[in-house]
């Protein structure tokens, strides 16, 4: 369990940096005078999307040629790097750059993360650690958007500012800053203060942690031939792997597509579409991913006892029920907002990518199972910014093309719901090493 936590701090970052990012992206507009456009490239290279893409084929190769240690004895350097850039930034290239640079660090410790865990667990609660990692993705964004809330400046029109304001005055005035666009978007630096200090204490943390024995293991009986080059090779020759892939990958690309869009642009949205002011779009957030953060505990409970292919059902069909009401009943209402807010908060308790977390690490061998998440993380995460940039477009300046958007939001989650269903694998109750052995036989 320590080493469960320690590992699932990476999860609290990859989400943290994402709505971070997203609950200050309205003051970042405001400050550097950014476009849409901008907005766009910001989602696109972060560890909503390409950042993570890039860092994780990267990080999927060096955790099985290196092991799960290696990763985390030097990752979390980076990601402070990542978020010093951010929370210093002066200027557009900076704010991108610092970015590219968490989101690469992000992409590096997912796939030894999920591994890891995977690895060291045991069979009856493989399952549930992996809600476990998943309940700090919901709870770092719940932290960030607490801050975030707490930290707002006033938004002019429409709501008041938040209760420590005044500390960022003060904060901005030992700078020199006093009024304008410049002074707000301290709140927002001093939110990435808070991920720079988590950081450093996940850095202490995980360095300590003992390699996974089921690496040693698969790295002791090796053969020359099985060099860790040849083993990635094989991901895309044999045709059990290119199924899993094809699998994995069209289950969690569909439903990461509507998810990324909402991870970074959910209060943007909810402040221009919903006409919100920045305070209340996070304080909506907040009770959203409090719904998740109790929903993935009730999942990390059952998963291991229940069928999966119809937990993985009911998940999903949350998810479509919160786009079919935005585009029947709309989010311009506050009840609109409760409801949808309430079911997308049910959905990412429940999510595809718990599922996908404990799939991708069952359904391959040790020896790349690291290798494979890294791969199919940089398909989706490579491709969710491509839509990204495009989204932007579709949604126009203030929001004027929402409904377009939503159609599309809907039937990517449909296309999700029945690629999961059908390819369900049966898994539950099984060693991974009996896994393997059912799919690959005894030589693999």
């Amino acid at each position: 369990m320590k080493s469960t936590i320690a590992v699932s701090l990476t999860n609290y970052l990859d989400a943290g940096a994402i709505v971070a990012g997203a609950s200050g992206l309205s003051l970042w507009k405001d400050y550097l005078g950014l476009t849409e456009a901008n907005l766009g490239w910001l989602n696109a290279i972060s560890a909503n999307c390409l950042g993570a893409a890039i860092g994780a084929i990267i990080g999927g190769f060096l955790a099985d040629k290196y092991g799960r240690k290696a990763i985390y004895t030097y990752n979390m350097l980076i990601y402070m790097t990542g978020v010093a850039l951010i929370l210093l930034s002066v200027n557009f290239p900076m704010l991108l750059a610092g970015f590219l640079v968490t989101g690469i660090s992000v992409g590096v410790g997912v796939p030894a993360s999920w591994t890891y865990i995977s690895e060291s667990s045991e069979v009856s609660n493989r399952g549930r650690n992996i809600g476990i990692s998943q309940m700090a993705w919901g709870i770092g964004p719940t932290i960030i958007l607490i801050l975030g809330t707490l930290l707002a400046p006033p938004t002019s029109g429409a709501g008041s500012e938040g209760l420590l304001f005044p500390f960022v005055k003060s904060i901005a005035d030992v700078f020199g800053v006093t009024d304008g666009a410049s002074l707000n978007v301290f709140s927002s630096r001093l939110v990435f203060v808070s991920l720079f200090i988590v950081a450093f204490i996940a850095w202490l943390l995980q360095r300590r942690l003992d390699e996974s024995k089921e690496w040693e293991a698969a790295k002791h009986t090796a053969t020359k031939q099985q060099s860790t080059f040849a083993s990635f090779g094989s991901l895309f020759t044999n045709k059990i792997n290119v199924r899993a892939i094809l699998f994995l990958a069209g289950m969690y690309l569909t439903w990461n597509l509507v998810s990324s869009v909402m991870g970074f642009f959910q209060q943007h949205i909810y402040e221009t579409a919903g006409g919100l002011s920045n305070e209340y779009a996070n304080l909506l957030s907040v009770g959203q991913w409090l719904i998740i953060i109790a929903t993935t505990f009730f999942f990390s409970m059952i998963v291991d006892k229940v069928n999966q292919r119809w937990l993985f059902f009911t998940g999903v069909m949350f998810a479509v029920l919160a786009w079919v009401l935005v585009l029947t009943v709309g989010i311009t209402s506050i009840t609109g907002l409760l409801v949808f807010t309430l079911l997308w908060g049910l959905q990412g308790g429940i999510s595809v990518q718990s599922f996908y977390a404990l799939w991708a690490s069952e359904l391959f061998p040790a020896k790349y199972r690291a290798a494979a998440q890294g791969v199919m993380f940089f398909i989706v995460r490579g491709l969710s910014a491509a839509w990204g940039l495009g989204f932007v477009y579709i949604y126009g300046e203030q929001g004027e093309g929402f409904t377009r958007a939503a159609w599309v939001m809907l039937i990517l989650l449909v296309v999700s719901l029945l690629i999961g269903t059908a390819g369900a694998p049966d898994t539950r109750g099984k060693t991974l090493e009996q896994i393997t052995k059912e799919r690959y036989g005894e030589k693999i």
